[in-house]
């Protein structure tokens, strides 16, 4: 398995007088097969939520995705399930999986609805699961919740309680450092957005919208074709720029695809950068952009940084491979001609969607439903520039509502957050 890693600027093209000039840079990575190989042993622990809301057809048509991704299984395979209400358990302890069956009887027995969503709980014994089987596989987890954490009590400086919900991004950090992939699903309509959003990409995961419980076997399907697709793991983007040349100060660098997230830009000690990206897709991108700033540089071609990906191959069993180092250059001019690059571009209106969106919530959020509206009239118009129809007739339906008065439901809300992220959705 090889990673490929590609490059391209908004605008190779420079003016020489300029003292700063702006440029985006799209980075792309992906997994290739030097041949036709079998995919990865998966290490799977699926989390789930048993609260009394979930009771009846909810946790019935859990157990069925549940049983329906058991079937799917290989030898090899690793699983475990933890479940989760005021408290947690292991229902499946960590094992290879040899007999579905075994698995499936427990369910009905194990998954009893009842109680309140100590989501962290959950999350805590999962990671703990995955962590034993980790070694040569794919790790990941589906975490399922219909529900908020459980929240702290604060009494002038004292805070009495735990506070799920900084426990969640706080574990969801220490997985993503042990190279364990977390995945959210939100079931219904009453869970917590922001929650579920931040410890999906703190994860290095995808966020997932169950709205109707029969879309649970869907969602469940969707994101096993996905960790069943990974040829390589626990991937960085490490770069380095020459001087004069530096990255934006605010939010420099996001993935755009097949999720838009934010991502957080690590100080390598010789200078340079890193931004984790998880779990590489065979054949499938992972872009990212970058947010540049090049100062002064001589007329002609230059160099302006270098990057590589360093990256785990569970395949072969080896880890902290790294890929060849490639040079980024841009060209100098005095007479500038501007060389803008499409597919920079659509890269550039994939994150602004998600931007305009985010501070159309903000704005929700302040009670400015004016504002709202606008700003989702703006994400809708730039989602049909994209091609991301599906995403523009979400955000279009939203800023209507909200122009002729009317309020958005928890349901178009999460649909909202949703097409903003990814254009993937059907």
């Amino acid at each position: 398995m090889k990673v490929q890693l590609l490059s391209l600027l908004s605008d190779r093209n420079v003016d020489v007088a300029q003292v700063s000039s702006q440029r985006q840079l799209v980075v792309s990575v992906s997994a290739l097969a030097d041949q036709v190989e079998g995919r990865l042993p998966l290490n799977l622990c699926l989390i789930l939520d048993k609260s009394g809301s979930m009771h009846g057809k909810p946790m019935q048509t859990v157990m069925q995705a549940v049983e329906q991704l058991l079937n799917k299984l290989q030898p090899g395979d690793r699983i475990s399930v933890v479940a989760f209400s005021g408290s947690a358990e292991v229902i499946v302890p960590h094992q290879v999986i040899q007999d579905p069956s075994t698995i499936k009887s427990l369910l009905p027995k194990k998954l009893i609805a009842s109680g309140g969503t100590a989501i962290a709980a959950g999350l805590e014994l999962g990671i703990t699961e995955l962590m034993q089987g980790a070694k040569g596989a794919v790790s990941q987890a589906f975490l399922l919740t219909d529900g908020h954490g459980e929240s702290s009590l604060r009494l002038w400086k004292w805070e009495i309680g735990n506070d799920d919900n900084k426990r969640c991004l706080e574990l969801a950090q220490k997985a993503a450092k042990i190279n364990l992939t977390i995945n959210t699903l939100g079931f219904g309509n009453n869970w917590n957005s922001d929650l579920l959003e931040k410890i999906a990409d703190a994860g290095g995961g995808s966020l997932a919208y169950i709205e109707h419980p029969e879309q649970a076997l869907e969602q469940f399907g969707r994101l096993f074709g996905r960790i069943s697709s990974i040829g390589l793991t626990n991937a960085y983007l490490q770069f380095s720029l020459v001087p004069h040349i530096r990255l934006a100060e605010l939010k420099p660098i996001a993935q755009v695809f097949p999720d838009t997230i934010e991502l957080p830009v690590q100080e390598l000690t010789n200078g340079g950068f890193k931004v984790r990206l998880g779990d590489l897709m065979q054949g499938v991108e992972r872009i990212v952009l970058v947010n540049l700033y090049l100062g002064k540089l001589p007329e002609g071609e230059q160099v302006i940084g270098q990057m590589q990906i360093c990256y785990d191959d569970p395949a072969s069993n080896q880890d902290g491979l790294l890929s060849p180092m490639i040079n980024i250059s841009a060209n100098f001019l005095r007479q500038y001609q501007p060389a803008l690059n499409p597919q920079v571009q659509q890269s550039i209106l994939t994150l602004a969607k998600y931007r305009q969106t985010q501070l159309a919530e903000i704005k929700l959020q302040q009670g400015d439903r004016i504002g709202a509206a606008t700003m989702l009239q703006t994400a809708a118009n730039t989602a049909l520039q994209i091609g991301d129809t599906h995403a523009a007739n979400v955000l279009q339906t939203s800023a209507t509502r909200l122009q002729s008065g009317e309020q958005l439901s928890s349901s178009e809300l999460k649909k909202t957050r949703i097409v903003s992220k990814t254009t993937l959705q059907n």
